[in-house]
């Protein structure tokens, strides 16, 4: 099965190069299900994955001045703090048997790809649905708090599946702080890659790690961002963006029958 994991991990890359993001959110599921790993370990490994390959992709954006960096920081602290908590504290108060219904058994890493799973469907809702322009109107001070409190959620999210919550974090950047999209993707993925990263090296002592594994996946997720960037030159990734929130969200209904019903 390693072997189709590998080649998914491409696909992860092409994803994140050709439409600017969603690939990661598959990191997790291939892990788990072509890798054989345990979940908890594998929302850590994700952590690793998803931080370079996001750093590679935001050097682009970096060259053509497409970062907002007072913006990054501003997001980033507050979900940095919120990933360290939550990765460090909460989730070791998890017990390894949550909670049995009948005959079903809900352990930890049940527990974790169902939640995996419902993040799934929601950020496929959010490339599936037709772009609308939104008017929302805010005051620089809610702005601010709004921008705070939803980097504090993204990095719960973040700290308990390992995506990187870019669905999430445009969306705020483009409605609250009128940012252009071409700068919330660019501004995205350094905020993913502080994230991500952080939380992987402040929580790695808590799993043991096999680099060789890691790193090979991490290469090849890189290969195909770089594949992707190109290909993004002559497809529009916008109108494949549809079809792969379809794909995400056939994914996260497969996670939560599989892990319910067999």
């Amino acid at each position: 099965m390693e072997i189709f994991g590998y080649v998914a991990a491409i696909f992860i890359g092409i994803s994140l190069g050709l439409i600017g993001g969603g690939g990661s959110i598959l990191t997790v599921p291939v892990l788990v299900y072509l890798f054989g790993i345990d979940a908890f370990v594998a929302t850590e490994y994700s952590l690793f994955i998803v931080g370079i390959s996001s750093v590679v992709g935001s050097v682009s954006y970096f060259k053509k001045g497409l970062v907002n960096i007072k913006t990054a920081l501003v997001f980033g602290v507050p979900s940095i703090i919120s990933i360290f908590l939550t990765r460090n504290f909460i989730l070791p108060l998890i017990p390894s048997k949550v909670f049995t219904i009948s005959t079903l058994v809900v352990t930890k890493d049940i527990l974790l790809l169902l939640i995996f799973a419902v993040l799934m469907i929601l950020a496929s809702y959010k490339m599936i649905q037709k772009r609308q322009a939104r008017q929302t109107i805010h005051s620089d001070k809610n702005s601010t708090l709004l921008i705070l409190g939803e980097g504090s959620a993204v990095g719960m999210l973040t700290g308990l599946v390992g995506a990187g919550g870019g669905f999430m974090i445009i969306p705020a950047l483009v409605n609250l702080l009128k940012i252009p999209m071409k700068v919330a993707i660019g501004t995205s993925l350094v905020i993913i890659s502080l994230n991500s990263l952080i939380g992987f090296f402040t929580s790695m002592h808590t799993v043991s790690i096999n680099w060789k594994l890691l790193v090979s996946v991490s290469s090849i997720s890189i290969l195909g961002i770089i594949i992707g960037a190109q290909l993004s030159k002559k497809i529009d990734g916008g109108k494949l963006k549809p079809a792969f929130g379809w794909f995400i969200l056939t994914m996260g209904i497969f996670i939560i029958v599989r892990e319910i019903f067999l």
